[in-house]
């Protein structure tokens, strides 16, 4: 059964909103469409960027010469300390950050396991699935904490278990449904994945999946994210010298960050890597003239400026969307008021080398 609905999806709020637009005059939608979610898995094309390649494409916005500024190299500023909020436990921030780092490496994912596990998945249908749980944790209003801990559960059970890729969404709303009942205060129901499917499987389905996934897990759900780094120490240590709105660097950071959700070739980086790395690219989005990186935010995330160019240039690449990207369920959430617009900011198309090179202090 869930193979011959494989097609039948339920349609998204975001879904409805970009059939919406198309229409010519504009009407409104039926209550409810049938929204091909994973349906082009069998006829797929690149469907996603390749960040191994060069950028390519017409840039948008040229490189002109720039008188590069180095903010003040002082010394590190103490962020832990900026909140006196008990909550945020700043006496155990550093004891904290250095046992995520720690588990990062323990919980991480293959970096290959498209080509050494899986028979039957690529990389685009990984891409279409996760740009489809993007729409579905809009439509749910789950926090991002859920969609990030959902995509980390997926990779790791696909880096072990080959899976038919009629199972695949299967994976992806039971790995949203654990997600959820770990991260939110009231978590959809298993009826309500199975809706969001149009039923193409039952709750039985959907629990036994569920049941294999804790089984492999070994019921040990938590695991630290791009997110947690994020939130945690390196948007307060980003702040530091900033001379833009806190919201939109924190926006834009996060955007960045669910980007690099989409492309598998970023598995292969850490989550702390990729936080520290979209904290360098939305500084240098904001302000292209002036070093992204600074003293403390070196300090605070543990990397230095060249530690990160690879995992810089690949999200940049997504970010400028060279390659011709499809999927748009993240651009489009971001191009809305609440996030500031922040998809439509234009970095310049090029990051000068000088930014890779290390800073002193």
């Amino acid at each position: 059964m869930a193979a011959n609905q494989e097609n039948n999806v339920r349609v998204t709020r975001a879904a409805r909103k970009r059939a919406a637009a198309a229409l010519q005059p504009c009407s409104p939608p039926p209550a409810r469409k049938k929204r091909v979610a994973l349906g082009e898995l069998q006829n797929f094309s690149n469907v996603l960027p390749d960040i191994n390649t060069g950028n390519g494409g017409d840039p948008k916005a040229s490189l002109k010469p720039l008188k590069l500024r180095t903010e003040e190299r002082e010394e590190p500023v103490d962020v832990d300390l900026v909140s006196e909020d008990p909550i945020l436990g700043s006496a155990y921030a550093s004891d904290i950050y250095q046992y995520l780092r720690s588990a990062e490496v323990k919980r991480r994912p293959r970096v290959n396991f498209i080509d050494s596990i899986q028979n039957d998945i690529t990389a685009n249908m990984r891409g279409i699935l996760v740009d489809w749980l993007v729409e579905v944790a809009e439509e749910y209003k789950l926090i991002s904490d859920t969609l990030y801990l959902t995509i980390s559960y997926i990779d790791r059970f696909l880096s072990s278990n080959a899976i038919k890729r009629q199972r695949l969404q299967l994976l992806g709303v039971s790995c949203m449904l654990i997600a959820s009942k770990y991260e939110e205060i009231s978590p959809p129901h298993v009826e309500d994945f199975c809706y969001i499917t149009d039923n193409s499987y039952t709750k039985e389905e959907v629990v036994q999946m569920e049941r294999e996934i804790l089984k492999f897990l070994n019921f040990e759900m938590s695991s630290p994210t791009i997110k947690t780094f994020l939130s945690r120490r390196f948007n307060r240590a980003s702040q530091e010298g900033n001379k833009t709105s806190e919201l939109v660097l924190e926006f834009l950071g996060n955007y960045l960050a669910e980007l690099s959700l989409l492309d598998y070739g970023c598995v292969r980086f850490f989550p702390s890597i990729i936080a520290a790395s979209v904290i360098f690219l939305a500084r240098f989005t904001l302000r292209p003239q002036t070093h992204p990186w600074t003293s403390t935010l070196q300090h605070y995330t543990g990397y230095k400026s060249s530690d990160l160019k690879d995992c810089v240039i690949a999200i940049h690449s997504l970010q400028l969307n060279t390659k011709g990207c499809s999927l748009a369920a993240i651009r489009d959430k971001y191009k809305s008021h609440k996030f500031k617009c922040v998809s439509s900011l234009s970095p310049p198309t090029e990051i000068p080398s000088q930014f890779f090179e290390d800073i002193n202090g």
